[in-house]
């Protein structure tokens, strides 16, 4: 009967744990699409100028990069569910504030604090579920985070056409872009209601000298014996660290950032966020006649959701270098595919199949496998700080893809048939990269991980 009620709360504890992530990310890709269901209307309430129209939809970017920064120095010091909890408040906040602005310039600030809340929840959440997660299933419950991420984008189109279609043109101008930023609320309550029951990262409390609350915590996911041995490889691996930043710089740490930082760069510079930034665009571009934004969005945001399942159910089967070596070929191949047929002036549905065949490509590998191995490799005392650097490097790259692809697309010198190429290319470097550096982390502890990659990365 002890066993079983053992059994029961290990079982309720990884599932709230797994909602946490989950919400995290799906508020994560709610905030970050919500936009493009508001630009048009936003565009003629405001009466924006083209460049003001940029401005709306990167001011939640910009927000994400101190909001990353910032993050892993607060969750080191604060705890990650304390961190987890500001997230929630950051994204009710900027939801409401986003809905009632009476000025541009306020709607901005609105959407430079959810970006914040985006940029900090892209760094924690990955963390969290790693260092509560048994080793087996550390990656199909690190994978949950992304699935919210594509859950929420794919979610808040339908959410968007439904406010749309409460009014008319005059009616959504003035009151249905408010809904469609209110409406984030929500799930912002549901996280923080989760977060009151959810469990603090024994790893951290461990960290802070807490050590009864860490055992606690443990004795609901571990048996007693496991508990023992994860208690005294952390104590192990802290006694090797100050804790003090500049040890990230060290020979063997620095392995480890320069792994996450590759990583993130390759998953950014592959070009993902072109296609769903500018997806629009390049439909049209395909002569499929998909022109209506909703619909070749929602192609797109269904084909990278049900892909992200294929990572779920194998990550932690074939593992994490496994599916980076084979999404990132694809994607590659995809890629160049895409590139020949603008530069053979080839459209229709061959075009529109190698698009989404790069994005599934990217679904089941570069979108969620980055985030699980960043949380899997980093030293316990900055593990956080750590983090904020994978998720610095995500947002910046990030903003270089979404400020330059237009310039590429519709430069006479480079066209998109060359822009694809490059991001060809970035990701061919990447698959080099992950071949020869990147080992393969599933079924160890986070500090196994952290001695096998700090001590020369192996396969």
């Amino acid at each position: 009967m002890k066993a079983d009620n053992r059994f029961q709360r290990r079982g309720f504890t990884l599932a709230l744990v797994s909602l946490v992530a989950a919400f995290g990310g799906f508020l994560f890709g709610y905030d970050t699409a919500v936009i493009n269901g508001a630009n048009q209307y936003l565009k003629l309430h405001f009466n924006l100028t083209p460049l003001q129209e940029g401005m709306a939809g990167a001011s939640a970017i910009l927000g994400c990069i101190p909001g990353a920064m910032v993050a892993g120095f607060l969750s080191d010091r604060f705890g990650r569910r304390k961190v987890l909890f500001l997230c929630a408040a950051i994204y009710a906040i900027s939801g409401v504030l986003s809905a009632v602005p009476r000025t541009f310039p306020e709607f901005l600030a609105a959407r430079f604090l959810s970006g914040l809340g985006i940029g900090a929840s892209s760094m924690i959440c990955p963390i969290y579920i790693a260092e509560l997660a048994p080793p087996a299933t550390r990656g199909r419950l690190g994978a949950l985070f992304q699935l919210g991420i594509v859950t929420g984008i794919f979610l808040t189109l339908f959410i968007n056409a439904q406010i749309q279609g409460l009014g008319s043109e005059a009616w959504n101008r003035d009151y249905g872009w408010r809904w469609m930023m209110a409406a984030e609320t929500a799930p912002a309550a549901v996280l923080f209601g989760l977060l009151l029951f959810a469990p603090e990262s024994p790893r951290w409390l461990l960290q802070a000298g807490r050590e009864p609350e860490a055992r606690s915590v443990l004795s609901r996911v571990f048996s007693d014996e496991e508990i023992e041995r994860q208690i005294a490889e952390i104590r192990e691996a802290m006694a090797q660290e100050e804790g003090r930043f500049f040890e990230l710089f060290r020979k063997g740490a620095r392995r480890t950032v320069i792994l996450a930082v590759a990583l993130m760069a390759t998953a950014q510079f592959s070009g993902i966020n072109a296609i769903l930034y500018y997806s629009t665009k390049i439909f049209a571009a395909a002569g499929i006649g998909v022109n209506d934004a909703f619909l070749s969005s929602a192609i797109v945001g269904l084909v990278n959701l049900l892909f992200t399942f294929v990572a779920i159910a194998f990550v932690d089967r074939a593992g994490r270098r496994v599916l980076l070596l084979i999404g990132l070929t694809t994607q590659v191949l995809a890629l160049g595919a895409v590139g020949w047929m603008f530069h053979v002036r080839l459209q229709g549905l061959g075009l529109l199949a190698a698009i989404l065949v790069y994005i599934a490509a990217f679904a089941m590998a570069l979108g969620p496998v980055p985030w699980i191995i960043c949380s899997e490799i980093f030293p316990a005392r900055l593990r956080g700080r750590a983090m904020s650097i994978a998720s610095l490097t995500v947002w910046v790259c990030c903003y270089i893809v979404a400020q330059t692809f237009p310039m590429l697309n519709d430069s006479p010198a480079v066209g998109p048939a060359k822009t694809f190429w490059i991001y060809g290319v970035c990701a061919f470097l990447g698959l080099l990269f992950i071949w020869a550096k990147v080992p393969e982390t599933k079924g160890r502890t986070l500090e196994e991980n952290f001695r096998v990659i700090s001590g020369g990365i192996a396969r």
